[in-house]
């Protein structure tokens, strides 16, 4: 079983690789979603990390009803972690009726070569999960990161269970969305899932010794993935794949 940590620093990727992450989804502006992070993010990232690297692409926060113009800046961005040697990159685009838009996709993934690509979780903004996931099925993805459609993976187990029976193996469905070391033994048992996804991040206090009230209001200092949560889960998955 893997264990990807969506890091959204550099310093939350190393510590995904030192609390036994098995992969690295680096993006930025978790409190969005997740947006695309700079080029020298994903460059220091890249020399810095052994474990496989994949970039989120998305330029911006909301739905995923791109334009032509924020769909090559998504081809530009892909382009770069082709340059930088990324292992992948996380992308998904949809129409104005909650359809795959498959020739967009294809466009992207296309540019994107022979690094791994994941559908992420605009598949839970879709109309119908099942014709969704045979849509990304046919693009040849590796796998597809979703909640079941609710707020928490927990809460969407029933459907991410049939998505897994439904791919039966074409690709890895990744539930993510409130994955803690406290409910990812019985996540994995209710989905019959191998691939997890979780953010374990933590507010860090800000070491500045002058913190006016504006800091305070800014809640201090950097919201970061933790190493001590990150061994949490991956010690409780692991418990969960010896277990008979």
């Amino acid at each position: 079983m893997i264990l990807e940590i969506a890091a959204n620093s550099v310093a939350s990727a190393l510590a995904a690789q030192e609390g036994g992450a098995g992969r690295v989804e680096l993006c930025t502006a978790l409190e969005l979603g997740g947006l695309t992070p700079s080029h020298a993010q994903i460059a220091l990232t890249r020399e810095r990390l052994r474990v496989p690297l994949y970039v989120l692409i998305r330029p911006r926060a909301g739905d995923f009803l791109y334009s032509e113009l924020e769909c090559e800046v998504m081809q530009r961005d892909i382009e770069t972690c082709v340059t930088l040697g990324c292992d992948g990159v996380v992308l998904g685009v949809l129409d104005a009726n909650g359809e795959v838009d498959m020739p967009r996709c294809r466009a992207l993934i296309a540019a994107a070569g022979a690094l791994g690509v994941t559908f992420h979780r605009a598949f839970d903004l879709s109309r119908d999960p099942a014709r969704t996931l045979e849509a990304i099925v046919a693009l040849g993805c590796e796998r597809v990161l979703t909640s079941g459609t609710q707020a928490s993976a927990v809460d969407g187990a029933a459907l991410i269970r049939d998505l897994v029976a439904q791919a039966a193996g074409r690709l890895a469905v990744m539930p993510g969305a409130g994955v803690t070391a406290q409910n990812i033994a019985a996540l994995a048992a209710a989905t019959g899932a191998n691939e997890f996804h979780a953010s374990a991040k933590r507010q860090h206090p800000s070491d500045m010794q002058w913190q006016p009230e504006l800091l305070k209001d800014m809640q201090g200092g950097e919201l970061r993935s933790d190493v001590e949560r990150i061994r949490g889960i991956v010690a409780a998955l692991n418990a969960a794949a010896a277990s008979p």
